[in-house]
């Protein structure tokens, strides 16, 4: 019988591709009653003879594409200028994901210091992001709405990222430890402009975008984004993909006091996830990077929609309504399998496991007793169809008002959400040498095993079925009131101060029961979260700040069980002390911004040797980190960052912790990114990604070592069109790129030396 029976419901086909869309084109209206040449007099007469009416005037942004900076925010909760942000702010904008040919979400935050990659965990898949030394998986937003699917995600729908440093609770509501990761997707504006681009890589990837902005009226437009690309992601075994997507969004009223905009993001991924390979004496098992110890067949499916509606008003100049729906559902149905643990294959006992790195016996059992070519790797079937639902709602208005001598800019939000979420497990037993990996009744879906040097690939076993296991499910609604007030004192300071309640209820279930995952919980948490800020501006191009901030993470946040019994423990609670300065040079097209920060958490889950949790931990983080962003001169422009994280578990987490440095997180951390136009056709580039040595669990038993990766580009620039080459990992160093802390430890090998060539066409 074949494996994996959900899948085969899927029909194999080849990915569609996509039609080029129809140039479209509005010709442009035009009218000039003064032409400049005339008299003052004859301007003034024909003023007075005209009459005057009101008409919209729409003013478009002339922000140059190709520069890199932008120094605006979209998020309503927040000033439009960085300068008056209290918190470090990072913007990744189309220019720098461009350039660097980021095509992943995961690919474009590597400009983010400080930002770790993920893996496939083992009840966890898609963008997994540690921020700051906090997980962020929860904390990823698109256009400011929580976007909790567990997906992999593109930037073809996406105009900039922002990254929003610090606890940030009052204005997002639960979560954001570290930090809030929130994609821009682009918006319909009344320049017609279309845009073809057709990528190929030297690991085999295709992939074509379609960028098309059509004016409708004076005051309305569509805009489409569209992807399809096929091939090998990278040069690692096992990672093929099949995507396509689409991003329509419609608005009307632009330049009017009442603006309505329709939008969707409708995406299919099929894809094969990259579990990693194993630890081994404190590291990774040294092995060709292109190993992999999964099945050819192995395959996970998402299909991706959110649909959203936001409706403005301008009640005057200053003040404004406005009101945000959206309705997402992911649903993944997944066929994975990953390496667990490495042992021996014994003759009539099939695979029997070394003893784990906790025992001192292990870097011996390996190094000198036993050649890495008798060592097997047992592998272990991850398959599960999940699915997430979420709508949400936020009616907020602002306003600035005076009050005696100061000027406040006004800020109240109601949030509503509910969240629901199902996974059903799936599990394979098989075999090992013919000798069964799974005792008897057992669900741990230990499917086969395979050589470490030489992973067999192949389809998982045929004779090998698919049986149900736990049915996890969840649910919770969350109601958020906010007030945030912007106070300026005179025009060099500004203070800031928010409140924001928040009452979350959660509830989770499970099919299959045990000691630590209950058969039903509930939660119910009413907490206050707080903002407060100091900024002097002593000039318009300085800007300095303090500023204090708090967040609290839910035990039932994630809808899964994380408190290993019955009843779910308090929530974790943020807080964050953060001192600041940011100026602007060359005529503000050179930015740079500095931090001192301090992050602490406190009630962070412990486990103990029997699986169950206390909330009884400390974790805290004092760092430092720097940035500059845009043009050092007409010719080269640059975006870099470097940032210190100095992290401790000060209260254990689990057995052996205290005292460690938290999974994932290194101390050190840079990146620097410049292009330089040689003529102006010409463009050159490159720059370096640097990350420090990085423990794979919080025990600090397995690391990752330091390593620099460099990327360069060249660039031939038309009006119509652009040629580009894009070199990742320019010097074919081999590198640990995501780490997951499950198993001991496990790390997803970066890719090789590899080439992409793009071709954009404009008409």
């Amino acid at each position: 019988m074949k494996i994996g029976m959900r899948l085969s419901k899927i029909k194999k086909t080849r990915p569609i591709v996509l039609a080029v869309l129809g140039a479209f084109s509005i010709p442009a209206s035009y009218a000039q009653t003064v032409t400049g040449n005339e008299s003052l007099e004859t301007q003034q007469s024909i003023a007075s003879a005209t009459p005057i009416t009101p008409e919209t005037v729409v003013v478009e942004g002339t922000r140059d594409a190709r520069a890199f900076g932008d120094t605006s925010m979209s998020l309503s909760r927040l000033p439009a200028e960085l300068k008056d942000i209290p918190q470090s702010v990072i913007v990744i904008d189309k220019a720098v994901m461009e350039s660097q040919g980021a095509t992943s979400l995961a690919s474009a935050l590597r400009n983010v210091p400080g930002l770790t990659i993920g893996g496939a965990e083992g009840g966890q898949i898609g963008t997994n992001i540690n921020l700051n030394g906090f997980s962020a998986r929860t904390d990823m937003f698109l256009d400011g709405v929580r976007d909790r699917g567990q997906y992999y995600r593109d930037t073809f729908s996406l105009d900039s990222i922002e990254v929003l440093m610090g606890p940030s609770s009052m204005l997002f509501g639960r979560g954001s430890t570290g930090g809030v990761i929130n994609q821009v997707s682009k918006q319909p504006s009344l320049k017609a402009a279309n845009e073809v681009q057709v990528s190929a890589m030297t690991t085999g990837l295709v992939r074509t975008v379609i960028d098309s902005n059509i004016p409708l009226s004076d005051t309305s437009a569509f805009r489409i984004a569209a992807m399809g690309q096929e091939g090998n992601a990278n040069n690692r075994d096992q990672n093929r993909v099949q995507d396509i997507g689409v991003a329509p969004s419609l608005k009307f009223g632009i330049g009017e006091p009442t603006t309505i905009t329709l939008s969707a993001l409708l995406q299919h991924n099929n894809d094969q996830v990259d579990y990693g390979i194993p630890n081994l004496n404190g590291g990774f098992v040294p092995v060709s990077s292109n190993s992999a110890y999964g099945y050819s067949n192995d395959s996970t499916v998402s299909d991706i929609m959110s649909l959203s509606a936001v409706v403005e008003h301008k009640l005057s100049s200053t003040n404004r309504i406005r009101n945000q729906t959206v309705f997402s559902r992911v649903i993944t149905d997944a066929q994975e399998t990953s390496p667990q643990g490495l042992g021996i294959v014994v003759k009539g006992r099939g695979f029997v496991a070394l003893p784990t790195q906790s025992t001192t016996a292990f870097p011996a059992a390996l190094t000198s007793r036993l050649p890495l070519s008798q060592i097997w790797v047992r592998q272990q079937s991850r398959d599960r169809q999940i699915q997430d639902n979420s709508i949400f709602n936020l009616s907020e208005f602002s306003g600035e008002y005076r009050l005696g001598s100061t000027k406040h800019n006004v800020l109240v939000g109601l949030e509503l959400s509910h969240d629901t979420y199902s996974n059903q497990g799936y599990y394979r037993n098989g075999t090992c040498d013919n000798v069964a990996m799974n005792a008897a009744g057992a669900t741990n879906g230990f499917v086969g095993c395979t050589p470490l040097l030489n992973p067999a690939g192949g389809s998982s076993p045929g004779n090998v079925l698919s049986q149900a296991g736990n049915f996890a499910t969840g649910s919770a609604t969350d109601i958020g009131l906010y007030v945030n007030d912007t106070i300026e004192l005179d025009p060099q300071f500004k203070l800031v101060a928010g409140l924001r309640g928040d009452r979350y209820s959660a509830t989770i279930g499970n099919s299959i029961t045990s000691a630590t995952t209950p058969e039903n919980a509930d939660q119910v948490v009413n907490y206050l979260s707080v903002r407060g800020g100091a900024i002097w501006q002593p000039t318009v191009s300085q800007s300095y700040y303090l500023s204090y901030s708090t967040s609290f993470n839910p035990s039932l946040e994630q809808l899964t069980n994380t408190t290993g019994g019955t009843a779910p423990l308090a929530p974790q609670e943020n807080r964050a002390y953060e001192v600041g300065g940011k100026w602007d040079l060359n005529e503000g097209k050179l930015s740079l911004t500095s931090a001192l920060f301090q992050i602490t958490q406190y009630n962070a889950r412990s486990q103990d040797a029997l699986g169950m949790y206390t909330a009884s931990g400390t974790v805290q983080v004092r760092g430092a980190r720097l940035g500059v962003v845009g043009r050092v001169s007409n010719q080269f422009q640059i975006f870099g960052g470097y940032t210190y994280l100095d992290a401790s578990i000060v209260d254990g987490i689990a057995p052996g912790t205290e005292g460690k440095t938290p999974a994932n997180t290194p101390k050190n951390s840079a990146s620097l990114w410049g292009v330089y136009s040689l003529t102006p056709e010409w463009e050159v580039g490159g720059g370096a990604t640097y990350v420090g040595q990085r423990y794979a669990n919080n025990t600090n038993l397995t690391s990752a070592d330091a390593y620099a990766r460099w990327d360069a580009t060249l660039a031939y620039r038309q009006p119509k069109y652009d040629i580009r080459l894009n070199v990742f990992n320019l010097t074919n160093a081999n590198y640990y790129d995501g780490l997951i802390p499950s198993d001991g430890g496990r790390a997803i090998p970066g890719a090789g030396r590899s080439a992409m060539l793009t071709l954009a066409v404009r008409f």
